[in-house]
């Protein structure tokens, strides 16, 4: 029966498919720009200077135009770039005309986000040519790089890492940026000597930024440029190999005991062709990975802790589905290798093949994970398929099998279906998403699957808005996904109005509101909540300032335990909340961030203050600070909850940096410290030292005593052949 149902859904996917491509006129949209790429005999020396011959010969590209604050309007400074190309790397050479005092860049940390506070310039790449997903290389004036993958079209994923060169340096005129991006870096199709190509550029003190090609203000895959007349390129024999090695010490204060480690592992990756990738992960190492920011549940749902391990992030967008971004996520690589406390379970041995054959997209992951004290050693899989159609949607399916928390066997099927349009009249894109889900777990036959559809008609000015009904059925369990709300029928919606005035110190002024309903299968409301927008003014130097209403419903069926020692008897109730929010742009050298709430919470009411400061007086120093307060007040006792995150940042120089952050709240009274010393010699090498240390308020009486503490040093290095 359930494979019966899968089959039946992949048939209607692929009719209203046939009948989108045959019945929905797709528009023309604006004429599409195009470069005819250069080949050099001699690459150039990337150094921040483009004084090279070679580069007198390039292709050149200087028709930028605005996307803020005014789609289309004259650039107020020049964008000049430079392209060449030979067999082993595409080579960009970009100077960017401006008072070199005015420009931004505070940031001078590897791996930092460089878009909300600095200058940047970002090349995007489309190496198939489809529409659906590519590549950006990004760099601030300082040299600080930033990378990343597209992912359902139009989303940022900025996790991805890659290996590439570039060197920028400050002129008398602006500031340049010279790139040389490897095709080993990337995957590519072999058969197409053209590319999608784009371009997008920001000056932080104006508030603007330009690009080559755009629509609606996006500059994603589905709205971008050619370049044309890529050929002989050679990816060498398309071999990684990282080897890695660990050694560290842990000692646990409550037992007085003390380990030590020492972890060889291995990665190993390899193009099977130019666009499909291979890799295999032995006795694999996440000791110097980020550890998770904090957060204080006050909701009777568990929390989304995003990925931050780079074996899971490498092509994770080919992973995604239906355009879930939380709950009834079919796969969620953290439930690989992590417990529910977010202890690390050993991974032994692990494969992956992941990449594009043409129009289709594929990925296959399976991880022999070892065993814990409660669930024995299992190999964990998932499969997932994409079909390109048209210009810019996808059919797809998803199997998964294996459970990492429990031994009791459960696999999963889902398939999706994304239409999307960006070329519906001018500037107007539409998107429809559908998906179906059936899992089956040992001694469960019965209410196991889940369904969505979610039409949405994105737009950065005007009308936008969206509509998602989605089911979960009661024993829908995504062994290797997330799902934090089953056994509910959710509906929600969402409209909004931006206006972006001309010639004004307002950048935009947006207005709208959000719904969101759910309800339980068996009958009867679970919660829904409603919330209004009445403004959100944005200058056009980046300070915003907003405020909103919001109604919500809870329906509680058995007490709830909302923190130690308060208890929330079952019943229905009505609360509601009034907010305001201010930030300030984060180029400031001193920005910030407050929020205010106020209003009644369940039986009683709620204050909730939200507050953040930056401070960077130099590019070497960030120091960083903030704070979370809910005071609350109930018949059944009153608590107050507070989160606390502290950052000192040393930079060194872009290659190397001390970080340390401190976080504490008063529900686990744990007090961590967190310090992490990066270094990357060279492309390709890195070195991490990683403190970890927790102080623990057992009693609650202020008095804190030391739990445990770790130090690890990794080293790692990258054979590229």
């Amino acid at each position: 029966m359930k494979i019966t149902n899968l089959l039946c859904t992949w048939l209607l996917l692929c009719y209203a498919s046939t009948a989108l491509s045959q019945s929905v006129q797709i528009g023309q949209g604006r004429d599409q720009k195009a470069i005819d790429l250069v080949l050099t005999p001699v690459p150039p020396v990337i150094d921040g200077v483009l004084d090279e011959a070679v580069w007198q010969s390039a292709a050149v590209i200087d028709d930028f135009h605005q996307i803020i604050p005014v789609e289309y309007a004259e650039p107020t400074e020049r964008t000049e770039v430079r392209m060449l190309y030979d067999s082993d790397a595409m080579y960009v050479g970009v100077k960017m005309f401006m008072d070199p005092e005015r420009i931004t860049r505070n940031i001078l940390r590897r791996n930092s986000t460089i878009y909300s506070g600095d200058d940047y310039i970002t090349i995007s790449i489309d190496p198939f040519n489809n529409q659906r997903g590519g590549y950006f290389f990004s760099v601030n004036a300082n040299g600080v790089r930033s990378d990343g993958l597209y992912r359902n079209v139009s989303q940022f994923y900025s996790d991805w890492d890659s290996i590439y060169f570039v060197q920028t340096t400050i002129v008398e005129d602006g500031w340049i940026a010279e790139f040389a991006i490897p095709y080993k870096s990337f995957s590519f199709d072999p058969n197409t000597d053209t590319w999608g190509l784009n371009f997008s550029r920001r000056i932080q003190y104006k508030n603007e930024q330009m690009v080559w090609v755009s629509n609606d203000r996006r500059f994603d895959p589905s709205s971008s440029g050619l370049a044309r007349g890529l050929q002989g390129l050679n990816q060498g024999l398309g071999l990684d190999v990282v080897t890695s090695a660990s050694t560290g010490q842990e000692k646990n204060f409550a037992t007085n005991t003390t380990t030590t480690n020492f972890n060889p592992s291995l990665d190993v990756f390899y193009k099977v062709t130019s666009g499909l990738n291979a890799s295999v992960t032995a006795n694999t190492d996440f000791s110097a990975t980020e550890i998770d920011d904090r957060q204080v549940n006050l909701t009777r749902f568990s929390l989304f802790f995003p990925e931050k391990r780079d074996f899971f992030l490498r092509e994770a967008d080919i992973f995604e589905f239906g355009r879930l971004n939380q709950n009834g996520r079919p796969f969620f690589s953290r439930r690989i290798g992590l417990g529910g406390n977010g202890q690390a379970i050993d991974l032994e041995l692990g494969g992956k093949i992941s990449g594009r054959i043409g129009d289709w997209e594929l990925g296959a992951l399976s991880i022999r994970q070892d065993e814990t004290a409660t669930v024995n050693a299992d190999t964990l899989s998932v499969v997932r398929v994409k079909k390109g159609l048209f210009s810019q949607s996808t059919i797809g399916a998803i199997f998964t099998e294996g459970n990492p928390t429990s031994d009791l066997d459960s696999s999963l099927a889902g398939v999706d279906f994304l239409y999307r349009n960006a070329n519906v009249g001018v500037g107007r894109i539409v998107e429809v998403s559908t998906w179906y889900q059936q899992t089956d777990t040992e001694g469960v036959s019965t209410d196991d699957a889940a369904a969505g559809l979610n039409i949405n008609f994105p737009s950065q000015e005007g009308l936008t808005g969206g509509v998602t009904l989605n089911r979960f059925e009661n024993n829908f369990r995504p062994a290797l996904g997330f799902a934090n709300r089953i056994g509910v029928d959710q509906m929600s919606a969402n409209l909004y109005y931006t206006w972006r005035p001309a010639n004004s110190r307002l950048q935009s002024l947006s207005f709208g509101s959000d719904w969101e309903r759910f309800d339980n299968i068996s009958g009867g409301l679970q919660s829904s909540s409603f919330s209004i927008l009445p403004f959100e003014l944005t200058s056009r130097i980046g300070d915003s300032v907003s405020m909103s209403a919001n109604f919500n419903k809870d329906v509680l069926t058995a007490p709830f335990r909302i923190v130690p020692g308060v208890v929330i008897s079952a019943g229905e109730y009505d609360f509601s909340n009034y907010s305001f929010n201010v930030r300030s742009a984060g180029f400031r050298k001193l920005s910030g961030r407050f929020g205010y709430q106020q209003g009644s919470f369940y039986s009683g009411d709620q204050t909730r203050i939200t507050a953040g400061l930056t401070w960077v007086p130099s590019p070497k120093i960030r120091t960083n600070i903030g704070y979370t307060l809910s005071d609350v007040d109930l018949p059944e006792g009153r608590f107050i909850t507070r989160l606390l995150t502290s950052g000192f940042d040393y930079i060194f120089s872009n290659s190397l940096s001390l970080v340390n952050l401190v976080q504490y709240d008063n529900v686990s009274e744990v007090l961590g410290l967190n310090m992490r010393l990066h270094w990357v010699p060279a492309e390709g090498q890195e070195f991490f030292l990683v403190l970890n240390h927790n102080q623990l308020d057992i009693d609650r009486d202020n008095e804190f005593h030391a739990q445990g503490t770790s130090l690890t040093a990794k080293y790692s290095y990258t054979f590229r052949y």
